[in-house]
């Protein structure tokens, strides 16, 4: 994919010569998200799930977890997975479902064809991997009864397992929509302990056995849920892990 980058009014910019340090990406986190993510890419590296392809979905793992969560919790999980973001304007703008904005729109294709030749907005002539679409992997907020815009941002989550590649410009345009270098973090599933993961994840067990104040009680059950301990969804399965083809995950960050 081309490392130009959409600027304001559909414009591009270069992204040549620039760089995004995100080194210790787990410690630009707070220890609740750290945790969070962590338990939810421990599992998911355990049992991945596997595509039609043959392909390992620790990724689809991932996002299928935290989507689920945000579910359980009716949409007001800190940690949304897989928003696509609008790179032609300036801040990005979420593509948000135009019932709730606080849900991300459930078809992209459709959201195109019918806004994305909207004159207000000046945006350029669709055309497809040209990065007018980013989709990083998790966007925590800061409010999640608010839409993820800029202001909204405490967190832009790359999570990269051993078998994932980079893509280009990928950082620097969640730099774009983080609004700062300093709220991108990109997570190796290799930096989390998963060891220690599941020692913290017996000890959280062990607390809900007694009354907790509502915000700890809050974190311990979005622990639980991303390593699977809660009842299970409808149709059976903690968090549904969608198969996905190999065009699909060539698409997942870039439309």
């Amino acid at each position: 994919m081309s490392d130009a980058m959409p600027g304001a009014g559909g414009g591009m910019s270069s992204g040549a010569g620039t760089t995004t340090p995100v080194g210790n990406g787990l410690s630009r986190m707070n220890p609740a998200d750290q945790s969070v993510l962590c338990s939810a890419i421990c599992k998911c590296q355990a049992v991945p799930g596997i595509g039609k392809d043959g392909r390992k979905l620790n990724q689809v793992c991932v996002s299928g977890r935290l989507k689920a969560l945000d579910e359980t919790l009716h949409g007001r999980s800190p940690y949304k997975p897989e928003i696509n973001y609008d790179m032609t304007q300036e801040p990005p703008e979420p593509v948000m479902d135009s019932t709730d904005v606080t849900k991300p729109h459930g078809w992209l294709r459709g959201w195109i064809d019918k806004y994305w030749a909207d004159p207000e907005k000046d945006r350029p002539d669709w055309k497809p991997k040209r990065g007018y679409i980013r989709r990083p992997d998790v966007v925590i907020v800061n409010d999640p009864t608010r839409p993820p815009t800029q202001d909204n941002i405490r967190m832009v989550v790359e999570i990269k397992f051993p078998s994932d590649g980079p893509n280009e410009g990928q950082l620097e345009s969640y730099a774009l929509i983080a609004g700062s270098e300093k709220k991108v973090a990109l997570v190796q599933s290799s930096d989390c302990d998963c060891g220690e993961v599941e020692e913290r994840e017996r000890q959280a067990e062990e607390k809900v056995k007694y009354t907790l104040p509502a915000a700890e009680a809050l974190y311990t059950l979005i622990r639980l849920y991303t390593r699977g301990r809660l009842p299970p969804l409808p149709g059976g399965n903690p968090a549904p892990c969608l198969l996905y083809t190999s065009d699909a995950a060539d698409e997942r960050s870039s439309v």
